[in-house]
């Protein structure tokens, strides 16, 4: 985990990113804010999400993630700062026909069927007669919704307009795609059909701006984070960079003497040792498997009974936990 003056670290006491110049930006934004009268929803808000990788936007509520995200979209103007979506300012009509968004709090025309919902928003995309015969029956292959497509949405479960909200984004082909909870309704099997189409998208050089409040569907399929409070960055940065490096593994020996402490301490770093019975638990921080594989060949080799090896990293949660300070009121998103 990176220490609060190293490069790479920033943004009021937590972790920032480095962003390489020669990586395109696909939505840049400088020092945004944005007011309801005295309340401040979003302050200070500046990131970089880079052309063609999966970019998870997390917060708890009332963090400002749904202004940001507002604002990115150019449905309400920022009171200050400003910033570009595909290299043109918020609002630009053109930049606006190359996104997909589906909102968190959707409400489609409950009287159209899947098909013809599409197809209201394939016209207002401009989308001609035998692009749209192409375009929809292909997206909704692609979200598992072709066989319902001629039901109306008044039938649908909460999973299946969940999968037709992200099938309305996918729609215009975008270049980026803002994803506000895409999975809250969908069962197990469902948030792996979308995590697999965000894997798609990213393989075919698409941009997702993913929130979710499921961290570890966030951690299995963005390349970088950002964790905001009180619309404030409280940490940004690669995911594998944030979560840290070194592994706590604890290791369950039936004994501990000099001997066996040296040769662990030459491979690791040892946080704690606590007794149970005739078991010596030693709590120790190393770098990589190899270190693991190293320090039990050490204690083997020393006749040491090994009876048990338990790694632990540190999860997406954790960071979560640790950089979001969830005492006090928030201000409303």
């Amino acid at each position: 985990m990176a220490k609060a003056h190293e490069p790479g670290t920033d943004v009021h006491g937590g972790f920032a990113d480095p962003e390489p110049a020669s990586h395109p930006a696909a939505i840049e934004t400088q020092h945004l804010h944005k007011r309801f009268g005295r309340v401040v929803a979003v302050d200070d808000l500046t990131i970089r999400v880079f052309a063609g990788e999966v970019f998870g936007f997390l917060g708890p509520n009332g963090a400002g993630k749904t202004t940001s995200i507002k604002m990115l979209m150019g449905l309400t103007r920022p009171s200050s700062g400003s910033a570009q979506l595909l290299g043109r300012p918020l609002g630009d009509r053109e930049a606006r026909k190359r996104i997909g968004f589906l909102p968190e709090m959707f409400h489609f025309h409950e009287w159209l069927s899947g098909a013809e919902l599409l197809d209201l928003h394939a016209r207002l995309y401009g989308m001609g007669v035998a692009e749209r015969r192409t375009r929809i029956p292909e997206v909704l292959e692609q979200v598992g919704m072709f066989s319902r497509r001629d039901q109306r949405l008044d039938s649908y479960s909460k999973g299946m307009k969940q999968r037709i909200g992200l099938a309305q984004a996918l729609l215009p082909d975008p270049l980026v795609v803002f994803l506000d909870e895409p999975t809250s309704a969908l069962d197990p099997i469902g948030r792996i059909d979308v995590r697999r189409i965000i894997q798609t998208l990213r393989d075919e050089g698409r941009t997702v701006f993913l929130n979710s409040h499921l961290l570890s569907e966030v951690e299995s399929v963005c390349d970088r984070v950002a964790i905001i409070n009180r619309g404030r960055v409280a940490a940004t940065g690669p995911m594998q960079a944030l979560l840290g490096r070194e592994i706590v593994v604890d290791l369950r020996l039936g004994r501990y003497d000099e001997d066996v402490e040296r040769a662990i301490a030459s491979s690791a770093t040892i946080r704690g040792i606590e007794c149970v019975r005739h078991i010596t638990v030693v709590s120790t921080e190393v770098r990589d498997d190899e270190t693991i594989a190293r320090i039990v060949d050490a204690l083997v080799a020393l006749g040491v009974p090994v009876y048990g090896v338990t790694p632990h990293q540190q999860t997406l949660e954790d960071l979560f936990i640790q950089v979001v300070d969830t005492s006090g009121e928030r201000d409303p998103s």
